[in-house]
Order: C-alpha cells, then sequence, then structure tokens
C-alpha cells in the first residue's frame, strides 16, 4: 500500500512545468485550471462544453489566488473580478504543489509568483481533485481526511 503523500507524487510530478492554458467557472464559485494541450468537450445535453486540458484542477469552493504580500481575490471575492484574477494566471507554469494543514489542502505556486490555494471553511472535507486524463492515473482527492486515488 502507498503512503499518503507518495499518492500524491505522480500527479505533483505531473503538475509541475504544465502551463495554465485556460481557467473556468462552474457550478457556485468553483473553479477549474486546465493545463497542457486544450481539447474541446461537450455537456451531457450535447452543447459544446468548456475546453479540457491534459490535467485538470478543481477546487470546489473556498479558494483564493496569492501574490506576494496579498490575496488578489477567491471565492468570496466579487464575481465580477474573477475574469482579471484569472487572467492572471492563464499563461503561468507550475513551479511547486504542496499540501499543508491536517486534513490536505493544496497550494500551486507559479511562475510569476502568484499561488492557487484551496481552504476548505465549512464541515465536510476539502475539496479539490487533480484529475489527468490518463485512463490509468485517475483523480487525486481527499476522502476521510486522507488523500484518495479514484480511478
Amino acid at each position: 500500500m502507498k503512503s499518503n503523500s507518495s499518492l500524491a507524487t505522480p500527479f505533483f510530478e505531473a503538475l509541475i512545468g504544465e502551463k495554465i492554458s485556460h481557467v473556468w467557472r462552474g457550478g457556485g464559485s468553483a473553479i477549474f485550471i486546465e493545463l497542457g494541450n486544450l481539447r474541446k468537450s461537450r455537456k451531457l445535453n450535447g452543447e459544446p462544453g468548456e475546453p479540457t486540458g491534459d490535467i485538470s484542477v478543481m477546487i470546489e469552493w473556498s479558494w483564493r489566488i496569492e501574490g506576494p504580500k496579498s490575496i488578489l481575490g477567491g471565492s468570496w471575492s466579487s464575481e465580477r473580478g474573477w475574469p482579471k484574477i484569472f487572467e492572471k494566471i492563464i499563461g503561468e507554469s507550475v513551479l511547486d504543489v504542496q499540501l499543508f494543514g491536517a486534513l490536505p489542502e493544496i497550494c500551486i505556486l507559479l511562475s510569476n509568483g502568484l499561488r492557487v490555494t484551496s481552504f476548505m471553511t465549512a464541515n465536510g472535507q476539502p475539496q479539490w481533485a487533480i484529475h489527468t486524463h490518463d485512463v490509468g492515473r485517475g483523480a487525486l482527492g481527499v476522502k476521510r481526511g486522507r488523500l484518495h486515488v479514484e480511478i
């Protein structure tokens, strides 16, 4: 059985060096960060969906984008300002990915010095996932307070 932190290694290694190609808003305040080559997608009803990258990072709620000395914005900021914040991270490369907290939260460090951070503020589990579109790798997230891979 793999240790909890070793579960993250292949996912983090896949992210490091990739460029953010697209950022989009899901339901509520969820954000999706698409990295690498983009491909077209379709919604279940057949309409065009948001493009997906080679790797996707989803933070369902309670996220923020941090600069060196302040928070630029996040899930509780005015939604009108989100597109400008997203523009600041598109085209940037991932330098590092870190976990923090007793219940694993994620911090993605970018080439321009900004950080994308999850921080669940409601009861339950941290609500983030890294989904690789490699069939065998699946998605990394949190279940019962520990890292969990869903294939």
